[in-house]
């Protein structure tokens, strides 16, 4: 028997084999009718991890019959490819499976880029990261994109139920029952990742004896404790981090407190106390701003007692800071008139500071002007006195437009109306 993987035996030998995918692989999609027309292009295969990518590339390479090598950006050398392109004259065509392509160093891609311009190497580059950010683009450039979506429950369950049923690579030979609780935790716990769907199926298979029936009898108690935890995959540097970080500021902006307290514990469980410490001060300026001003001071709060306290207490001031930013009322109005005016003075509209504004502490300002018709407001009525600020060329700009989600700036917005209303 071989010792190789249940994931890695049961590799599919041709595109109709892949699981999952189907908007590639399916009659009539970009790879189903590359394999059609026998016309295989170079391409980057990207997604999370245990998606089939490595997998589809080499059922890709099986299902046009083509010699194929698979090779690691990291680990394997220049030889190495160089090895790869001597095989490819010899067969006059060669397909390079390139795992983690986003690491090709210089001197690699420099070799590598006549052959994929000759046609001699199709390669087929695999990787967890985003093309458009990781892959240098003139490699990029002479690829298709094609990225892998996380495969759903049914998918990771077809791909189960084939394992234990196939003679050759599978475990069929082991007799193995699974009941429908065991399936469904398998499915749900591998997070999409069929190789830990297959894995956790492996060493539950293996390590169950036979019953009295000579079966391997697999119910939910043994899948729980073969699959330990639901497979997480969260790499810090990687595209993944990053929308998880996206979709829980949007998750809080848009006041959806139970969205926000998934992508939270998404970010805890990776252990990225950085990031969320991070987003969240940010978040309380950016989102909720003016319409809860104590938002600020107090995430900044939670944010101190939870790098004081560290994983696992600290997620208890972080679950408060959320729930308050979700459930606050929201303004960006501040931050907004300020890209305003930065944008003015981006674009050149920026003028003279009016004279009476200017520094008159110094011997000689007088002479020049400065300060001399200047209103000190504090010697009128509430402290305000109506006179010009702003450079001539933008005297009646407006950046501020106060909002009404809060009771502060409710309060803001009329003082800011009736100052607007007795200017001249």
């Amino acid at each position: 028997m071989s010792v190789q993987p249940l994931a890695y035996r049961m590799r599919p030998s041709t595109i109709n084999d892949i699981i999952g995918q189907k908007h590639l692989v399916n009659e009539g999609k970009t790879l189903n009718r590359m394999v059609a027309a026998e016309r295989l292009a170079s391409m980057i295969l990207f997604g999370p991890p245990g998606t089939g990518k490595t997998s589809m590339a080499s059922a890709l390479a099986k299902s046009l019959n083509l010699p194929f090598k698979m090779l690691n950006a990291v680990i394997d050398k220049k030889k190495d490819m160089e090895i790869v392109v001597e095989e490819a004259k010899m067969h006059g065509q060669m397909v390079l499976i390139l795992d983690e392509v986003h690491r090709l160093d210089k001197a690699k891609q420099d070799f590598l880029l006549p052959h994929l311009e000759s046609n001699r190497l199709t390669l087929i580059g695999c990787t967890t990261s985003n093309p458009y950010h990781s892959i240098n683009p003139a490699i990029r450039s002479r690829c298709h994109l094609f990225e892998l979506y996380r495969l759903d429950d049914e998918d990771i369950k077809e791909a189960i139920n084939r394992a234990i049923t196939n003679k050759e690579e599978g475990l069929a030979h082991l007799s193995v029952e699974i009941t429908d609780e065991a399936l469904q935790h398998f499915a749900g716990s591998a997070n999409g990742d069929m190789r830990a769907a297959l894995n956790g199926l492996e060493l539950a298979a293996f390590s169950t004896p036979e019953n009295k029936e000579g079966f391997v009898y697999i119910d939910l108690s043994i899948a729980e404790d073969c699959m330990q935890k639901k497979s997480f995959s969260h790499d810090k540097d990687g595209d993944a981090h990053y929308d998880v970080l996206s979709a829980f500021q949007k998750s809080i902006r848009g006041s959806d407190v139970n969205g926000a307290l998934h992508y939270l514990a998404r970010l805890i469980e990776a252990g990225d106390l950085d990031s969320i410490s991070r987003r969240l001060v940010v978040i309380a300026y950016e989102d909720i701003g003016l319409a809860n001003p104590q938002a600020g001071p107090r995430a900044l709060a939670a944010v101190e007692a939870a790098e004081r306290l560290g994983f696992p207490e600290a997620r208890i001031p972080l679950a408060t800071s959320v729930t308050e930013l979700a459930l606050s009322p929201k303004s960006n109005s501040s931050y907004k008139a300020l890209d305003a005016a930065l944008s003015d003075i981006r674009n050149g509209k920026s003028g003279d500071v009016p004279v009476h504004l200017k520094d008159s502490h110094y011997k000689g300002a007088t002479n020049l002007g400065r300060g001399i018709d200047y209103k000190y407001p504090h010697n009128y009525p509430n402290a305000w006195v109506d006179q010009q600020y702003l450079p001539d060329i933008l005297k009646k700009k407006s950046y501020y437009e106060p909002k009404s989600t809060g009771k502060f700036e409710q309060a803001l917005k009329q003082v800011y109306d009736k100052i607007n209303q007795q200017k001249s």
